[in-house]
Parts: structure tokens; sequence; C-alpha cells
């Protein structure tokens, strides 16, 4: 999150987010937080290594078979973009989120339409494969 502008290949776009990330250190420990507590993150008390759950897993491979785009910096850099561009007066307020509304319509509408269940249970088959099942043991990743 902290370092994602690296991810961005378009300059301008890149120094929306190279400042600051996603983000702030501040939103970011909550954001973790949240995940941890919903269950889609594990944190190991001892060590404070995090690392995905199951359920964290299947929320990713969703959407990344879903809406692969939410996923890219990239999109974050052009929603910071934006704002910036209301923030100066480029845009109005109405048109940022106009947009932004069209994003979120154009995109339920897609997933709505996905016949990708399939595709979704071989996720989740071979991610189950490596957590321990209740009272038994975990697979090791190669």
């Amino acid at each position: 999150m902290e370092n994602a502008g690296q991810f961005v290949e378009d300059e301008e776009m890149r120094a929306m987010i190279k400042g600051s990330g996603i983000g702030t250190s501040a939103t970011r420990a909550g954001i973790l937080e949240k995940l941890v507590r919903n269950q889609y993150l594990a944190l190991n008390k001892k060590t404070q290594i995090i690392t995905p759950t199951l359920l964290g897993e299947m929320i990713f491979d969703v959407v990344r078979y879903s809406i692969g785009s939410l996923l890219n910096p990239k999109l974050t850099a052009s929603w910071e973009m934006g704002l910036a561009e209301v923030a100066e007066g480029r845009v109005s307020r109405e048109e940022y989120t106009g947009k932004l509304n069209s994003f979120v319509t154009k995109h339920t509408q897609n997933v709505k339409t996905l016949q990708n269940a399939p595709q979704l249970k071989k996720c989740f088959d071979y991610a189950a494969s490596y957590y321990k099942p209740a009272g038994g043991k975990k697979k090791e990743k190669a």
C-alpha cells in the first residue's frame, strides 16, 4: 500500500500516489486492523506477521476474476487525480461523482452477468488445500 506508485507507469498518475501511497500510515493501520477483525487476514501476535486467511484469499480471487481493475494501483491513482482536479476547480464535484457512479454501475452490471462460479470453485479448492482443516495439519505451499 505504501509503495503502490511503483506499479503505475504513467508519470502524472504515479506522482499522485507517490508521496503517500494508498492511504496514510494512520488509515493503513486501521484498514489492517479491520481486515484482521473481519478474519480476512490473520495476525500472529508473537511475530506480528500478517497472512491471508482462506476467506481473504477467496475475496481476492473473486475480485481478481470479477473486477480485476480494482486491484490495479493505476485505478487509485486516477481517482486521486480526479480528486485533485476537483480540489483545484478544474472538474466539478458532480462530474467526478458521476464518473465514479458510472464506474460502479458498469462493473456491478458486469459482475451480475458473470458465469465464473466454476473458476472460483477451482481457486477455492486450490487455496483450501493449503489451510489447516478443523483439527488437522496445514500443508506447506510450494
